[in-house]
């Protein structure tokens, strides 16, 4: 099928378009960046170094100076990660837009692009404004837009940048005439080009967004038809709102949603689209999607089969540990849980209470709660060697501290590092901006920037 080979596959890397030269070259510069009180958990000593001048220090974890808490990735599962997905979509034949709202990190984009990314997914205008500030040259906005503002801001940009291409959801009659009102009334004249939109089909009545049925979306390609500044490229929708999900109701859903595509094209409904967009694909359902759009018949234009999952870059240790699609299907490989906080042991009040340092403000609480994982005993040269967090069970957060039930054969004092793993990676990233990157042996070899 066309639309899956190598120079489509690739998003970008060095000689991408963008503002201010190519998007690598953009992402690099962040390591410039001087260290400050912005950033938790680093050295103190280290105020005023540049974020490369402390990552070629090569700092151990443990006893260079870093302040709990502190969260950190690990190297080798991050690029585990990636590698593993880039993988499985090539394998599937689907292209990948991986869905940047959870980490918000122009680093971790470049490294997704340059594991085969064709682009990376957003949800917001903002969010759109962070990608094309480091000069990302494909993006995908999973929402419909209808801020005049925003709209006649990423208009300019299309009509400015022949090398950018930008592709967003439409989900009503009222939403498209909105769209249209604000491209033709924000600028002298509608856009050089047509803005490009995928339909958005939902995967039921009690869905986030989309349009409620088939009849729905074709009112809505008939609204883009009418304009002449917006342009229907494909089909699109989120298969993890698919209620009651079960694997036959998600493909089950699926199958509407290529059929949908299949009948719009047969209807001549994407006559001005080069090719044509299909895309779904959250974290937990990826195996439904690929199986489903492996079915796609040819169509009248090649067909661009684009998967948007995002939280497999850090997995977890909690709802997408217990979710990943890899469950399913374990000879396709498996995600490794990146994240780990660290807290410090601050009061033990009881032999069956304790607390440590870290709290709301530090790790994500929305979906499970921390799971304490490894302890590291306070010596005199800083924390000792890692042992498992037997006995030790994360009860509440609190906005600065972390609520520990210990029994009898827990070792756990006052002072000791405690190592936590994280559910729910968009809610982790966001708390943190700036994110050591360490190897299993605790050097620090880098740091991720975020911009939430």
């Amino acid at each position: 099928m066309a639309g899956e080979g190598s120079a489509v596959r690739n998003g970008g890397g060095e000689g991408a378009a963008g503002r201010g030269g190519g998007f690598a070259a953009r992402v690099a510069e962040l390591a410039g960046e001087r260290i400050d009180h912005r950033f938790k958990g680093l050295p103190p000593d280290a105020e005023g170094l540049t974020v490369a001048e402390l990552a070629g220090q090569r700092r151990n974890l443990f006893t260079g100076g870093f302040t709990t808490p502190v969260l950190t990735l690990s190297a080798e599962r991050l690029e585990h990660n990636l590698a593993l997905l880039a993988e499985y979509t090539e394998r599937h034949g689907l292209l990948f837009a991986p869905h940047g709202k959870t980490s918000m990190a122009p680093q971790l984009f470049e490294r997704q692009i340059r594991h085969g990314a064709w682009g990376i997914t957003l949800a917001l205008p903002h969010q759109v404004r962070v990608a094309r500030a480091f000069g990302l040259p494909r993006l995908f906005l999973a929402n419909e837009l209808v801020d005049p503002v925003a709209l006649r801001h990423i208009a300019a940009d299309l009509d400015t940048d022949d090398g950018f291409r930008f592709v967003c959801y439409v989900d009503s009659v009222r939403g498209v005439e909105l769209m249209d009102a604000a491209l033709r009334g924000t600028l002298a004249t509608p856009p050089g080009r047509p803005l490009d939109v995928v339909v958005e089909l939902a995967a039921g009545d009690e869905a986030r967004t989309g349009a409620r049925g088939e009849a729905e979306c074709r009112a809505v390609a008939d609204a883009v038809a009418a304009t002449g500044t917006l342009r229907l490229v494909g089909v699109a929708g989120y298969e993890g709102e698919v209620p009651e999900p079960t694997p036959e109701r998600v493909r089950a859903w699926l199958r509407r949603l290529t059929a949908l595509t299949a009948d719009l094209d047969a209807e001549g409904r994407f006559a001005g689209a080069e090719e044509i967009v299909l895309s779904a694909g959250g974290s937990a359902w990826f195996d439904a999607v690929a199986d489903v759009f492996a079915e796609v018949p040819e169509l009248s234009r090649p067909v661009l089969k684009l998967l948007r999952s995002g939280a497999y870059v850090s997995h977890d240790d909690g709802h997408y540990r217990r979710l990943t699609p890899f469950n399913r299907v374990p000879a396709e490989g498996g995600l490794e849980p990146a994240f780990r906080l660290w807290a410090q042991v601050v009061s033990r009040p009881s032999p069956g209470q304790a607390f440590a340092n870290a709290g709301k403000r530090d790790a994500a609480y929305d979906l499970d709660l921390p799971e304490a994982q490894v302890v590291r005993p306070l010596g005199a040269g800083g924390p000792g060697a890692p042992a498992r967090a037997t006995g030790i069970e994360v009860t509440g957060l609190s906005d600065q501290h972390t609520w520990l039930r210990t029994t009898p054969e827990a070792r756990l004092d006052v002072g000791d590092w405690l190592g936590l793993g994280l559910s729910h990676p968009c809610t982790s990233f966001d708390k943190w901006q700036l994110i050591p990157v360490v190897t299993a042996d605790g050097t620090v070899t880098d740091y991720v920037r975020t911009f939430f």
